[in-house]
């Protein structure tokens, strides 16, 4: 690996991050500053994470922390979905989707995560 974008898990974290931000554009406008904010900036934080975590990764412990730390911001985001679910009512088709994809996305960085344990020099 050259770069960070090759990686898989940043490439399907920073796609989420852009289509949740524009989701969350089509909250009431209260919502805006509150709930949608938290939203954009739990889902970006997973793309920044693994982002900062590869620039670390001559350093093995400090590459899983920012693995880790990704994957938190993960969990934030379906937190923060959940609550945008339960609170309005939007697209069903469009919420499941986030919903599975970040479940798909916590899986591959926790897959990647042992990758890095293992075999990371």
């Amino acid at each position: 690996m050259k770069t960070y974008k090759e990686l898989d898990i940043y490439r399907l974290s920073y796609d989420l991050a852009v289509k949740v931000h524009k989701m969350s554009l089509k909250l009431p406008r209260y919502e805006m500053y509150e709930e949608g904010s938290q939203l954009r900036r739990a889902s970006k934080g997973v793309a920044s994470c693994i982002v900062e975590g590869y620039g670390r990764k001559k350093y093995k412990a400090d590459f899983i922390k920012f693995l880790v730390y990704a994957h938190a911001s993960c969990d934030e985001t379906i937190l923060h979905l959940n609550f945008i679910n339960d609170i309005h009512e939007l697209d069903e088709k469009e919420m499941q989707f986030f919903f599975d994809t970040y479940d798909e996305l916590g899986g591959k960085i926790n897959r990647f995560i042992q990758y890095v344990e293992a075999e990371w020099k």
